[in-house]
Formats: C-alpha cells, sequence, structure tokens
C-alpha cells in the first residue's frame, strides 16, 4: 500500500506542476491579449477564454497520459487493457467500472481521480481569474451584451 501510495503520489505531483506550468502560461498570455485590444472588447474576449479552456484542456490531456503511462510501468491494469481510456475514466471521476486495476494496486484508481477532480476545481478557478482579469483590463464591469 506504501508503495502506491508513494507512485500515485509522486505522478500527483508531476501533473501539478503541468498545470502549473499551463496555468502561468495560459494567464501571461491571456493579460497580454485582454490589454492589446481596447476598442473591440467582444472578440479578444472570447478569444482569450477560448484559448485558455483549450490550454487547459491540453494540459488535462497531457496529465491523463502520464497517469496512463504510469499504468503501463507499473502494469496497473489487466493485460489488454486500453491503458488510456483507463486513465481517462479515472481521471475525470467518470467510473464506469469496465476496466478495474489489479488488485497490488487498486489505489491507483481513487489517487487518479483525486488528482483529476483537484486539476479540474484549479483549471475552474483559472478560468474565472482569466475572464475576471480580462474584463478588467478591457476597462469592463460586466459582460458585453449584460444588463
Amino acid at each position: 500500500m506504501v508503495v502506491q501510495l508513494l507512485v500515485g503520489s509522486i505522478v500527483s505531483v508531476i501533473n501539478i506542476v503541468i498545470h502549473a506550468l499551463v496555468t502561468v502560461a495560459a494567464i501571461v498570455i491571456a493579460r497580454a491579449v485582454g490589454l492589446r485590444y481596447l476598442a473591440r472588447p467582444r472578440l479578444p474576449l472570447m478569444a482569450v477564454m477560448v484559448a485558455t479552456a483549450a490550454a487547459l484542456m491540453v494540459a488535462h490531456t497531457i496529465e491523463v497520459l502520464v497517469w496512463a503511462l504510469t499504468y503501463a510501468v507499473i502494469g496497473a491494469a489487466p493485460a489488454g487493457s486500453d491503458l488510456l481510456y483507463f486513465a481517462f475514466v479515472n481521471y475525470t471521476t467518470l467510473g464506469y467500472g469496465d476496466i478495474t486495476p489489479v488488485q497490488e494496486w487498486r489505489l491507483t484508481g481513487p489517487m487518479t481521480a483525486m488528482n483529476g477532480i483537484l486539476m479540474f476545481g484549479w483549471s475552474t478557478a483559472v478560468l474565472f481569474e482569466v475572464l475576471r482579469k480580462t474584463l478588467d483590463d478591457l476597462g469592463m464591469t460586466k459582460l458585453p451584451g449584460a444588463r
């Protein structure tokens, strides 16, 4: 059990680093774009939000790939299992249960889910912060078109 917790913790920290790098890059880029287009704010606002969401989705996909690679290295799933699918199901907390970890690695599923839910919460906070900051930079107190 200690080895499972150690492996899960190491992979979680790797994913936290990946998410931190993408988050910082997304915020820096969003701030730069938001300050450039003050004349027509709606289009840049949409572009910033779409780009931020896309960057975060790429980060999540990379993080799932890290889990899938880990599953392959440690042999966490039965032979012949689709490890990418298994990692996505765990990371997103979808929990179909059609693939289950082997007995020796059964804690990796919940650890993957814990890591995923933390990263999704972080992404939600980043999206709101980018929206708030972009609106501030554009001198808007509310969303365009809102009354």
